[in-house]
C-alpha cells in the first residue's frame, strides 16, 4: 500500500505516553494505520506528502454514544423545554410512533445524513443504538439500517415500555429478553437498558443485561440521569464498559466508578438541551474515574452531532481543561467502547484524524461554535 507523509502540522495529539502532544511534528500514514509520528525534521520518507500548513491535528473524535436512527422531529417538545416544561422519559414515545411509520430507505436516509454530518465535524468512530422501534421487527430492521455505517451498534429494546405494554412491563421484559433479543443479537456488539424513573429498575436491567451477555453482546447502561438513581452502581457491580450519563452521584457512586474501572460517558449537550445540572466531570477525573464525552445525538433530549460543540461545554460546564475534554472526546470515547484501535494516533492505531482550522487544539474550546474542521480522515484517507 502506498504512504503518506502528513507534514506542515503546527500541533500533533497523539497520546503517546512518553509525548503525547507533538509540536512542528509530522505523521506517516501507511494503508489504514500510523506508521510513523515525531517531530516533522525526524519524518522519513513516503511515497505521497501531504502540507496541512501550520493546522493542528488531534485523533478523529469517538462519539461513544448515540441514537441516529429515527424519524420524525421534536422541536416543539425543545421549545416547551425552554419555556419551562421539565424533561421527562415518556417523551420517547413519540419518536416510536414516527419511526415504526417510517420506511426503511427513510431511515438509512436519515442515518446516511447524520453521519456525514458527524464527518464534517470530526467525529470518526460512532457507536449507534437502536430503541425507537421497541418490537420484535422494528428494534432489528434499525440495527441492520445502523450496521451499514458502523460496527458499534447496541441494541437498546429497553428504552422505555411501549404503550401496548404500559400495563404489563414485565411482558415486555420478556420480549425483549426473548424474541427481540434474538432478532437484534446479529445486528449488534452491545446491549443497553435505560435505567431510570419512568424507564426500567435496577432488577430489569440485571435481567436484561444477563440475556445480552448470555446472547454474547456486551453490556452498558443508561443511567443517574434524570435524579440519584441505581444505575451507576450496578453498572459497576458488574464491570460494565461504560456507564452513561452520571448526572446525579453519590459519594459511592463516585468511589464505585472509580475503584471498577467502568468508563463514565458524560453527554453535556444533554444538559444543554434540557437545563438540568452539567455532570461534575472535574469531581470525577479527581476520583481516578475515567471519563468519556460523547454527543447523545438523538430527537429530543439532544438534537446535536458535535463533539466540538460537547467539548466546548464540557470546558466551560464541567470543569474540564481544553485537554481533558479532548481526551475524554477521543482516547476516553475508545475506551467507553473497549477499544485501543482508535483515539490515538500512535503507531498501529487506525490513522483517523482530523486536522484544525487552528494551530492548536485549545482552539476546539477557544472558539465555540467556529466550524475549525478543516479535514477528516478516516482509515488514512480524507473523506
Amino acid at each position: 500500500m502506498a504512504s503518506t507523509l502528513i507534514t506542515g502540522i503546527a500541533e500533533l495529539t497523539t497520546y503517546d505516553d512518553v509525548r503525547p502532544v507533538v509540536d512542528d511534528a509530522a505523521l506517516v500514514v501507511d494503508g489504514d494505520r500510523v506508521a510513523w509520528v515525531g517531530p516533522a525534521h525526524e519524518a522519513p520518507a513516503a511515497d505521497a506528502a501531504v502540507d496541512v500548513g501550520g493546522r493542528a491535528v488531534v485523533p478523529g473524535f469517538v462519539d461513544s454514544h448515540s441514537h441516529l436512527v429515527f424519524a420524525g422531529d421534536r422541536a416543539a417538545e425543545f421549545e416547551a423545554r425552554m419555556s419551562g416544561t421539565p424533561y421527562a422519559a415518556g417523551g420517547i414515545r413519540t419518536t416510536v410512533a414516527a419511526t415504526r411509520a417510517a420506511t426503511d430507505e427513510q431511515l438509512t436516509a436519515q442515518v446516511a445524513r447524520l453521519f456525514a454530518e458527524m464527518r464534517r465535524q470530526g467525529t470518526t468512530t460512532v457507536e449507534v443504538k437502536s430503541g425507537y422501534g421497541l418490537t420484535v421487527a422494528d428494534e432489528a430492521r434499525a440495527l441492520a439500517v445502523a450496521r451499514q455505517f458502523t460496527d458499534e451498534t447496541t441494541f437498546l429494546g429497553a428504552h422505555v415500555v411501549p404503550a401496548e405494554h404500559a400495563d404489563d412491563p414485565a411482558g415486555y421484559v420478556d420480549l425483549v429478553t426473548g424474541p427481540m433479543l434474538e432478532a437484534a443479537a446479529p445486528y449488534a456488539r452491545w446491549i443497553d437498558v435505560f435505567c431510570e424513573r419512568g424507564a426500567f429498575d435496577a432488577d430489569q436491567a440485571r435481567t436484561i443485561l444477563a440475556a445480552g451477555a448470555a446472547a454474547g453482546l456486551r453490556g452498558r447502561l443508561h443511567a443517574n440521569q434524570l435524579g440519584p438513581g441505581p444505575g451507576v452502581a450496578l453498572a459497576c457491580e458488574l464491570g460494565l464498559v461504560a456507564v452513561d450519563h452520571c448526572t446525579y452521584l453519590t459519594d459511592d457512586d463516585v468511589d464505585a466508578l472509580a475503584g471498577s474501572g467502568t468508563v463514565a460517558t458524560l453527554l453535556p449537550g444533554v444538559e444543554f438541551s434540557t437545563r438540568q445540572p452539567y455532570p461534575d466531570a472535574r469531581r470525577l477525573l479527581d476520583a481516578g474515574v475515567r471519563v468519556a464525552i460523547a454527543s447523545d445525538c438523538n430527537p429530543g433530549s439532544c438534537f446535536t452531532s458535535s463533539i466540538p460543540f460537547c467539548i466546548a461545554l464540557a470546558v466551560r460546564e464541567m470543569g474540564l481543561t481544553p485537554a481533558e475534554a479532548l481526551h475524554a472526546a477521543t482516547a476516553g470515547g475508545a475506551a467507553a467502547l473497549g477499544r485501543d484501535d482508535v483515539g490515538r494516533l500512535t503507531v498501529g492505531a487506525r490513522a483517523d484524524l482530523v486536522v484544525l482550522d487552528a494551530p492548536s487544539y485549545r482552539h476546539l474550546a477557544y472558539r465555540p461554535g467556529v466550524p475549525l474542521v478543516a479535514a477528516t480522515w478516516v482509515g488514512g484517507r480524507p473523506v
